[in-house]
């Protein structure tokens, strides 16, 4: 059966619902598969056999029975290591939380087993969810499928190598800076990152165990090798926390998608001409679909950092990338060590007034008082009235997910002076955020979609990006393209 490893989860459980596979035959054909193939990706490093034999168990008597717990019934599946699941160790990759066994399932991880989902285990994350690569002291690094000298991504990026790989049928991820987007990217897959605020975050590591509240931008959001995983995991996911209960997610219908914006590329964010062409790519299948294209629309948001003064900390930013990349960095900037810390804010209080590099920007945002906090995300609502605006002629936007193809592991720098190679030049690391932002900043939706493969045979996908709680419109672009193009296909080496 070596093409069941690949099919998509909702047909898997349809088959069985029907009862032309069980649940615990599924089980152990993923099960030969971690065991053949894991140690070479290092993917999934928790593992819970037993309980999930034991649940497959339940899960066919209850189909004998003529129940069904929901549209994963049955469906095995793993864990990003971000959230906590009830029993298994749940670390978010940090050594010091190792021996941390949970009491309870994180929110989205509760939904899912609710809807019958088997959970066999948790995949690898970068420490506290922050880089691009996968590795952390405690687990070490996770390669991608498509080329083992290559990051899968991060964070979700064992979560994306093990489902690209065909060693479990679903995963979930989280995004703030690309980290649902990015690996399913590297790896070939759909992701979706939704709109700020539709999936409760609770149990997500970081910032729990050490607290439950939602900072700003997170989000949590399905990947999956086909568009009706997605739109699957994200109804099975969507909804606040339970003790919101007057809280309620409604997606808007689907918009009859007739024009596309197009921005392939940008002075701001050069991309490779290879992830270029891949948006390019899409942007003529949906032209093939029906659609009409629009190569130079731009919502009137500012990307480049315009001139700022920051003679105070009341900080005067008109540009949406300063206004994400310092957020972002209050945000995050929690997580950092002492020594990290220090460095930044010394950094933000010798820095020049005007300045207004990216690596300054970090800094102001990890000295960011409640009211610097204020003024910023009045600018913030500016830009969503803006986006809304350019969505009432524009049903989505194509745009690069990130800068690069799949690139080689580096691990061994530090962040500041690690370096991207875009067209043959050097460009800062911190430089794959830029594309991710666009969308995180306004809490908008954004859908990767799978679009081909790189003259070095790795995957190139684009980036949808949807009007805010419209999540089901990039959902159906991205349908539109996998009926065009194809959608996901094996890592050779995996097939």
């Amino acid at each position: 059966m070596p093409d069941l490893a690949f099919k998509p989860a909702t047909e898997l459980a349809r088959m069985i619902s029907s009862k032309k596979l069980s649940a615990r035959e599924l089980l152990d054909h993923y099960a030969k598969r971690i065991e053949q193939h894991n140690q070479t990706l290092n993917a999934i490093v928790v593992k819970d056999l037993a309980s999930a034999e034991a649940r497959a168990d339940e899960a066919d008597a209850a189909t004998a029975r003529g129940e069904s717990w929901g549209p994963l019934h049955g469906v095995p599946m793993t864990i990003k290591d971000a959230f906590e699941v009830k029993g298994l160790a749940s670390s978010g990759g940090a050594e010091e939380l190792k021996d941390h066994m949970p009491q309870n399932d994180a929110d989205p991880v509760a939904r899912l087993r609710a809807a019958g989902a088997i959970i066999l285990g948790k995949t690898n994350v970068p420490l506290y969810s922050g880089d691009w690569q996968t590795y952390n002291e405690l687990y070490g690094r996770t390669n991608n499928p498509w080329d083992l000298g290559r990051t899968p991504g991060g964070s979700s990026g064992g979560a994306a190598a093990a489902l690209s790989a065909g060693l479990v049928a679903a995963e979930i991820g989280s995004d703030i800076g690309g980290s649902i987007r990015v690996p399913a990217n590297f790896c070939g897959l759909y992701g979706h990152k939704p709109s700020f605020g539709t999936v409760s975050p609770r149990g997500h590591i970081p910032p729990a165990p050490h607290g439950t509240g939602v900072a700003d931008l997170g989000v949590t959001g399905p990947l999956g090798r086909s568009v009706d995983d997605l739109q699957m995991l994200l109804g099975v996911m969507a909804g606040a926390a339970p003790a919101d209960k007057a809280l309620s997610v409604d997606f808007p219908p689907v918009r009859p998608v007739k024009r596309i914006a197009v921005w392939s590329d940008d002075p701001f964010a050069p991309v490779d001409s290879e992830v270029k062409g891949a948006v390019e790519t899409a942007a003529r299948a949906l032209a093939d679909a029906g659609c009409e294209l629009d190569f130079e629309a731009r919502p009137e948001v500012g990307f480049e950092q315009s001139h700022a003064n920051y003679s105070t900390i009341l900080l005067s930013i008109e540009s949406s990338h300063a206004t994400y990349l310092t957020l972002l960095s209050s945000i995050i900037s929690s997580d950092w060590t002492p020594t990290t810390l220090e460095f930044m804010r010394e950094h933000a209080r010798t820095a020049p007034a005007d300045a207004t590099d990216d690596l300054t920007l970090q800094a102001r945002g990890t000295v960011l008082t409640y009211g610097d906090y204020l003024s910023l995300n009045s600018k913030r609502e500016a830009f969503k009235a803006q986006w809304a605006k350019f969505f009432e002629t524009y049903d989505a936007l194509l745009c690069p997910v990130t800068a690069v193809p799949a690139f080689a592991h580096d691990t061994e720098r530090r962040v500041p002076d690690r370096r991207i190679i875009v067209n043959g030049q050097e460009r800062p690391y911190m430089e794959l955020l830029r594309w991710a932002g666009l969308a995180t900043v306004c809490h908008l939706p954004a859908s990767a979609a799978p679009v081909g493969l790189s003259k070095d045979g790795l995957p190139l996908g684009v980036q949808i990006i949807g009007p805010q709680q419209e999540d089901l419109t990039p959902l159906a672009v991205a349908a539109m393209l996998e009926a065009e193009l194809g959608g996901f296909v094996p890592p050779p080496e995996f097939a």
